[in-house]
């Protein structure tokens, strides 16, 4: 995961094609006799997106092969392979279109910006089919517990209950796009929220997971988006193959509206660069790719993403497969 440079360029007035490859390879030092994974790595359907084809190899083959969607609607894959291996190597290809243009319109209109702290938790009190989804995302998960008293004055600095619950969540963004630095190798998956809050360091991933801790400490459903992110060359320099991330960011319920994405390692509201993969309560969620493996030894994980426009180039935009 990463931070990058946007260059300031918007997208979200022009429909834009993907075409998106993501390879992780775990390399062992001893034989692994059988592993059984999950990966989250085909993009869901989401409004602004839409799949239009989706591949994946996975060498050694597996004995054990199916897809399923999870809980929350996202794309699950799981598979076993039940025979000796000292390299795993999944390679998922897919196209992906994306047009945010009338979402972020609406996300500016009078029915999201006038709804405050305080009419959004009255709204939010009531059990309605509207509320039903939502509010589980208020509740504690796995990575993302009981908001210390530090997480929930550090929120409390931008929502106060006569304020726009979508003003709030901006400054929220912005101030930890300010407050925070992106330091890559600082913390691991299992890094608890409150070393991230004192130390102010952390990925994207991180400051997703503390702009949730915010919004869920003053009662409001925030949930955690894993996807990707395309990044710009330099001006003049071409783009590298392999320099693109799989990135992380936060949505707020804001209750008569929907769902608002917010992105604070880049203070953005995403648009057509960012794609969805899946969402969830946090991180353990959605990982990319998880499991169990018999073996003595040790491991090493190799990454690496790649996202092509399909709108600027002579691909002809077709997924190989092997």
């Amino acid at each position: 995961m990463t931070k990058v440079n946007l260059q300031g360029k918007s997208l979200v007035n022009t429909v834009m094609d993907f075409l998106i490859t993501h390879i992780t390879e775990y390399s062992y030092s001893e034989e692994v006799v059988f592993g059984h994974n999950i990966a989250t790595i085909k993009p869901r359907q989401s409004p602004g997106q839409e799949l239009l084809e989706y591949h994946v190899d996975i060498d050694p083959k597996p004995s054990e092969f199916s897809e399923r969607k999870d809980f929350f609607g996202n794309n699950l894959t799981r598979f076993s392979i039940q025979k000796g291996h000292k390299r795993l190597t999944v390679t998922s290809a897919c196209k992906i279109s994306r047009d945010y243009s009338a979402i972020k319109e609406s996300f500016y209109s009078e029915k999201s910006t006038q709804v405050t702290l305080a009419s959004a938790l009255d709204s939010l009190s009531v059990n309605t089919m509207e509320n039903f989804e939502p509010k589980q995302f208020i509740l504690d998960s796995i990575l993302i517990k009981n908001s210390k008293a530090n997480i929930k004055e550090y929120a409390l600095e931008s929502f106060k209950p006569n304020r726009s619950v979508f003003e709030a969540t901006k400054e929220l963004m912005q101030r930890i796009f300010t407050d925070f630095s992106f330091v890559s190798g600082f913390t691991n998956v299992s890094t608890p929220l409150d070393v991230v809050m004192e130390e102010k360091k952390g990925v994207c991933q991180d400051f997703a997971q503390i702009g949730i801790a915010c919004l869920r400490s003053v009662g409001l459903p925030a949930r955690y988006i894993s996807g990707y992110i395309e990044t710009l060359p330099p001006p003049g320099k071409p783009k590298l193959i392999g320099a693109d991330a799989s990135h992380a960011w936060f949505a707020v319920f804001i209750p008569g509206f929907g769902w608002v994405d917010f992105d604070p390692t880049n203070n953005k509201i995403p648009e057509n660069q960012h794609i969805v993969v899946g969402w969830g309560r946090d991180y353990y969620d959605v990982p990319p790719l998880k499991g169990v493996v018999y073996s003595s030894g040790t491991s090493k994980l190799s990454v690496s993403v790649d996202i092509r426009s399909l709108n600027n180039t002579d691909t002809d935009g077709q997924i190989q497969s092997s």
